[in-house]
Order: C-alpha cells, then structure tokens, then sequence
C-alpha cells in the first residue's frame, strides 16, 4: 500500500521527540501508564503552540468582530480576517470562498441546504458512496426526501475501494452533485478524488469533498483538484472544536441561498423584507467562533512548519509497521486494505467483540476507537458490529506501536481464556 507521499527520499525527517514535548498530554499517564493516543482520526491532540493561541485571545483580544470602531473590535475583526487568509492560502483558495462552520457536519448540511434549495428538483440524482461517515449522508438523504430526489450509492469492494466503473455508471443527466469523502475515516482508503472531479465535471456536475480526514494528512489544493466544495474540521488538525471550513467556488455561492438568517449575514433588514451580504458572510449568520477561527490558522501554520511532506513520510512508515506488526498476529482481520491509504489501520480479532477488546487497550493506556466509527453502511456491507480503529498521527512512535501490538496480544489471550 502506499499514501501517495512523493520524493520519500529527499523529504525532511521529523524530529518526533522534540515534537511530542510540544504535546502536554502525550505526556499524562492512564491506569497507571503511559499514554498512547492512537484515536487521531477522531480528534486529533494539541500544541501547547495551539493551547496558548487560545489564551492569549481572551488575555488579549476578546471582542467581536465587524461590529465595533473600538480597538479590541478592530482586532479581532483584522485577526479573525488574516485567518481566513491563511486558511484560504493553506487551500490554495480565495478568501471570499473560504465559510467558517461549526465543522465538517455543518459545512456538509450548510451545502445541502444551501445549494440543494436552488439547485435540487423532483427527480434529481445525488451521488454519494456507501463509504461516507455519517454527515456525508444524512444531509443528502433529508434533502431528497424534501425535494423528492433520488440518493444513489458508489459500491466498494471487499478491500474498501470505490468501483469506478459503477461510479461512471450512475453519473446521468439527472445528476446535480457528487459528495464523496477524500479519505474515509473507518479504512483509511484513499479516493481517486481527481478522477471522481473529472467525471462528474465532463456532465457539468458539481462535486463536494467531505476532507475531514484528508487535510491533517495531504496537502489539498482545490484550485488544482478544480472543485467546488471542500469541508474538514479543526480538532482534526490540531486546532480546537467547534470550528471548520467550508471551501465553495464563488460562482456557486454567489447562487446559494442563506443557510441561517440573523446579524452579520445581512446587508439591510426592513419590516417587509432583508437583503443578504455577498459570501462568505452571507453564510456566517450570529457571532461566529472567533478565537476558533483564528486558532486554527495557528494550527495550520504550525503543520505548514513542520512540513505536511514530511508528515506524510513519517506517518507512511508508522502505518506500514503497523500493518506489518498487526497481521502478523493469528486470528486478526484489517478492514480496509486498499492500495491507497492514510494512517488508519481497522482490524478485528476473530470470535472477540471489538469493543472488549478497545477496554483491555484503555486499561494499559492504549486509546483506540471501537464500534462503527459513523460508518454503519460499511459495517453492514462487510456484516461486522464495528472495528478496532487505529489511526496515527505525527507525533506517535514506532515504540508506541509495538506497545499496541503487545496489548492486541494479551488482550486475545485475557478473552480467549
């Protein structure tokens, strides 16, 4: 399997263990040992780089943005405004078509609202696959139940990969937009997002990306993949909770309605009637998550330092270890073996429920994700209750996955008694 990571040999080296003293919790013990943290696909943990920034605003800063002609407003507004910058420079985008959410979720309902007011009619075809986490479906399923449109799916294959050709298949005149994960959260596999784009555009069909789990992992550029939306979310990438992005191409958000009404989104309000901003505030309705957005540029530069290159380098050789460590032990199955994967490795023990064993792996410090990871439709395919999910990040170590490879070992022996 590859990660697609290029020119492996001339990419910089992490130095993992100055980093992880940047990482206050990687240093906590749990149950009496050290801690482990492999639930990065979740939520990733955060410098104390990233912990300060978010101090210092409400030391510093606090006040809201747009609204104010005193010092601290004009701060916050320039700060809140200088993120959306560097967020939109991360991307390779526009400012104007960069939208702070709540996250992901948000950004993915905002689209189905938004967009599928204007643009989705009786009769009408979205196309999602059936390896999309949660909030990559139930947004679409309602729409179509509002405007009586049709979902259809993109089958996977046993080792977790889109079949392309059904996907080609199902692209038809009635299509109106493609919504697919560039990396799914419960296999790891990565989609060939590129041609998924191509397809889909060569019938003039819009796409959205749901990049939750990409953005901590490979460097996005949506000019160059030329799509019209793209969403992930800031605890993922080492910034706090409660804020995301939404990446949409001006000409569609020129086009889309209002997701919420209220301040900041609205130009002029009279008894009879309002007017609405041009985007992105026409979409960013209320006070918004200032110190959250602003945050999170802090946390896209401190990836941008360390190199997203020689993260993927590094996080590549953790998840080809422990592949390797992990299949090597009897009775255990990894879901998802596509060619192209990020850092997940998902797994089942044979005759053991996946959650006994994630309480065995809590009890010598080992975090894990068990169950179906939002992914229930994939969990159904391959008639399992759910996995072990192992996900990594830059900061984990080699040492920390033999730790796992041992604690798999005990807890198979501690349940198979």
């Amino acid at each position: 399997m590859d990660t697609m990571v290029k020119d492996k040999a001339i990419t910089k080296e992490l130095d993992v263990e100055n980093i992880r003293n940047e990482f206050p919790i990687l240093s906590v013990t749990v149950h009496g040992k050290p801690l482990v943290y492999f639930d990065n696909a979740a939520s990733s943990q955060k410098p104390l780089f990233v912990i300060k920034a978010i101090s210092t605003y409400y030391e510093t800063v606090n006040s809201n943005v747009h609204r104010g002609v005193h010092h601290l407003s004009s701060l916050a507004t320039d700060q809140f405004e200088t993120a959306r910058k560097t967020i939109a420079t991360h991307l390779n985008a526009n400012p104007d078509e960069i939208i702070y959410t709540r996250g992901t979720t948000e950004a993915i309902n905002l689209v189905a609202f938004s967009y599928g007011e204007v643009f989705i009619k009786e009769g009408d075809e979205i196309i999602i696959s059936q390896m999309e986490h949660h909030s990559n479906i139930v947004p679409w399923q309602m729409l179509c139940q509002r405007k009586k449109a049709v979902l259809k799916y993109i089958p996977i294959t046993d080792s977790g990969e889109l079949k392309m050709d059904e996907y080609k298949k199902l692209l038809s005149a009635k299509t109106k937009l493609v919504a697919v994960t560039h990396v799914s959260n419960s296999l790891g596999t990565i989609n060939p997002v590129e041609e998924i784009i191509a397809l889909a555009h060569a019938k003039n069909v819009p796409v959205l990306l749901d990049g939750a789990q990409a953005v901590p992992h490979i460097k996005v550029d949506v000019k160059k993949l030329d799509v019209d939306f793209y969403c992930f979310s800031g605890h993922k990438v080492y910034g706090p909770t409660g804020i995301g992005i939404l990446f949409g191409k001006t000409k569609w958000l020129k086009e889309m309605v209002p997701y919420q009404g209220g301040g900041e989104m609205i130009k002029e309000v009279k008894l009879e009637a309002s007017t609405y901003q041009e985007p992105p505030l026409r979409f960013e309705a209320g006070t918004p998550n200032i110190e959250g957005s602003i945050v999170l540029a802090t946390a896209i530069d401190y990836m941008n330092n360390l190199g997203i290159d020689a993260i993927a380098k590094h996080e590549h050789k953790l998840l080809d270890y422990a592949t390797e460590k992990l299949r090597a032990i009897e009775g255990l199955k990894i879901v998802g073996q596509a060619k192209y994967k990020a850092p997940v490795v998902a797994f089942n023990i044979e005759g053991l429920h996946p959650y006994d064993i994630g309480v065995i792996l809590d009890q010598l410090g080992i975090a894990v994700r068990t169950g179906h990871h939002c992914t229930q439709p994939i969990m159904d395919l391959y008639c399992i209750p759910g996995t072990v999910r192992t996900s990594f990040s830059f900061y984990n170590t080699i040492a920390e996955i033999d730790t796992l490879v041992e604690g798999v070992k005990k807890a198979i022996k501690m349940l198979k008694k």
